[in-house]
Parts: C-alpha cells; sequence; structure tokens
C-alpha cells in the first residue's frame, strides 16, 4: 500500500459504522449514562398504590375509633371489621413497598395543597413527576375500599360455607 493512500485518511473515512455502534460510542465519549427507563403502566400502578393505601389506611383507622366510641350497638362487630380490613391494606402496603424496591422505584412527597398531591419519583433512573388530584383520590379511594369490603364479606361467605361441610 502506498504511503499516500495511508496518511490522507482514505482508509479512515471509508469505513463503515452501524448506527448503534455510533451510539455506543457517543456514549462512552461523553460519559453519560444510557438513557433510563421510563416507567411502565404497571409501574405507575403501583406508585398510586404506595400513595393511596396508606391514606385508605389511616381512614380506615379513624372510622374504627369513631365506632369504637360510639353508642351503635353493633359497634363491636363495626369495629372488628374495620379492623380487619385495616390489616389486609396494611399487609397490602407492605406488598407495595416490596414491589417498588425490586422495581427501583423510589418516591418523594413535594407538596400538598387543597388540590393535589405532588410527588417526585426515580423509575431505574428515570426521575419525572407524579400529581394526584384530590378529587381522583377520593373517588379511587371510595371505590377500593368498596373492593376491599366485597372481599371480606365473600371470605366470611367462604369461611361460613366451610364449618357447615
Amino acid at each position: 500500500m502506498s504511503k499516500k493512500l495511508e496518511k490522507n485518511g482514505l482508509w479512515e473515512s471509508s469505513r463503515m459504522m452501524l448506527p448503534q455502534h455510533r451510539e455506543a460510542l457517543q456514549h462512552l465519549r461523553s460519559d453519560k449514562a444510557a438513557p433510563a427507563n421510563r416507567p411502565t403502566a404497571e409501574d405507575i400502578g403501583i406508585m398510586r398504590d404506595y400513595v393511596l393505601l396508606p391514606l385508605m389506611h389511616g381512614m380506615i383507622k379513624r372510622k374504627a375509633a369513631q365506632i369504637e366510641r360510639s353508642a351503635e350497638t353493633l359497634r363491636q362487630l363495626y369495629s372488628r371489621a374495620a379492623h380487619a380490613l385495616a390489616a389486609q391494606i396494611l399487609a397490602d402496603i407492605s406488598e407495595t413497598k416490596t414491589k417498588m424496591m425490586h422495581r427501583s422505584i423510589q418516591m418523594f412527597e413535594e407538596e400538598k395543597n387543597d388540590r393535589a398531591i405532588h410527588y417526585r419519583y426515580v423509575c431505574r433512573g428515570h426521575e419525572d413527576a407524579l400529581i394526584i388530584a384530590k378529587d381522583y383520590m377520593r373517588a379511587e379511594m371510595s371505590v377500593r375500599t368498596a373492593r376491599y369490603i366485597d372481599h371480606f364479606v365473600a371470605s366470611m361467605y367462604k369461611k361460613g360455607d366451610e364449618h357447615k361441610t
């Protein structure tokens, strides 16, 4: 090969590079981290659970305390049912925290106002904000509480059927 061909960069300019290799090389040169994984719909659902379940637990515990102080004839039954619901919600809170840890999700409350709660989250390196409106929270907590009650009542009927046989 002639020196002219080697020194003038003809060989260098005729190399072919795949786009993936070019991107990888650019990332190495700029010392930037690879693009972060954006949260999935399931990740967002877990984050909502992380926010809503503790609020639901507090609400149920407050209602149980009100019932215990009331003059209601069936207060003991209502109180025990409320405490059973609170125990199930507490178990779900623990499960949600475990899921967040396994999925590398962290949440930080930033601001509360009359209309919404603002959170900052980091999900596998991707950082963003999650804003939950108070109206949405009330409606969602009502729906979820109804589901917990339905599940609780269904489990009570199931236990009753097992004792009959």
